[in-house]
Order: structure tokens, then sequence, then C-alpha cells
């Protein structure tokens, strides 16, 4: 089976059916039918807007995003879809903190809903760091499709590579 690094921590099966849809060319097909628009967030004022409406919603105790940014350079150095950043300091008497979100610039081509699970995905890092039975929970109280978009959201990637070889 050809190697599928986006989702090699899934069980065989799935890697499988997804195999099956690259080999047979129809995993466009699959994602065009189930993720047919594309989202209109082009600019990192937008994209901070969207975050924070979401994180206000769901989140409306935790502290305020100090940065939602896009970066052409993430998927590349990091192989992350997105990153978060927070940090606290004391400030005279205050705790002041800086929480960022940086979301790979591949995106802004992306379906909504996988841009969502990421946004979301970067925010539930803020109240829990560590990927565990908590923090996947919040996600899905945010995003009650959250683990379906983040298998799509992979499949995607694996699509926009092997389409980006067979065009060059």
């Amino acid at each position: 089976m050809t190697t599928l690094k986006y989702i090699a921590h899934y069980s065989e099966q799935i890697q499988s059916q997804a195999a099956t849809l690259i080999s047979t060319g129809r995993l466009g097909e699959y994602l065009d039918k189930n993720y047919p628009n594309r989202h209109q967030i082009q600019s990192d004022k937008a994209l901070y807007q969207y975050s924070n409406d979401i994180k206000n919603q769901y989140m409306r105790k935790s502290s305020p995003l100090s940065q939602v940014s896009y970066n052409s350079k993430l998927a590349v150095l990091n192989q992350a879809l997105g990153i978060h950043t927070y940090q606290s300091r004391v400030q005279g008497s205050k705790l002041k903190s800086h929480n960022s979100i940086t979301v790979a610039s591949l995106f802004k081509e992306a379906p909504p809903e996988f841009l969502r699970m990421i946004v979301v995905h970067e925010l539930a890092h803020f109240k829990e760091q560590e990927h565990n039975k908590a923090f996947y929970q919040l996600c899905c109280h945010m995003e009650p499709n959250y683990h379906q978009y983040e298998l799509d959201t992979r499949l995607w990637l694996h699509w926009r590579e092997r389409s980006s070889i067979v065009m060059k």
C-alpha cells in the first residue's frame, strides 16, 4: 500500500479505503461531492474575525486572541495545518497573555469545513494543550463533525499533493 503520510495514524481499514479512492482516481470526486464550496476568508483580518467569532461563541472566558494569520511557509516547515502559541507574562501586578493562531496559507483554497476544523483545533489547544480525551471533546463541542472534517482535510491534502505532481 502507498504511504499515506497525512493519515498514517488512522486505522488500516480507513487507510485502505483512502488508498482505493486514490488508486481509482475517485478521491477528487468524493471531495467535490461532499465539499463543493470554497470559503471567502482570504485576509488575515477576516481570519482573525472568523476565529474570534468561534472563540467568543464557545470559549468566552478564555483570554482574547492577540493575532490570527495565514502563513505560506507553515506546511513546508512544520508539516502542520495550523500552529497555536500562548504566552503568559507578569507585567507589574497583572498577568498578560498573548494567544495567536497561524494557519497554513494553502487553506485559503479549502472548503469552509476544513478551515473551521483547523481553527477549532487550534482554539481547543488554548484550553487543553495535549491531544487527550478532553481536547477532542472540546473540539467536538465546537464542531460536531470534527473527526470527519479532520479525516477529509487530510484526504484533501493527499489529493492536492497528487494533483500537483500530475500537473508538473
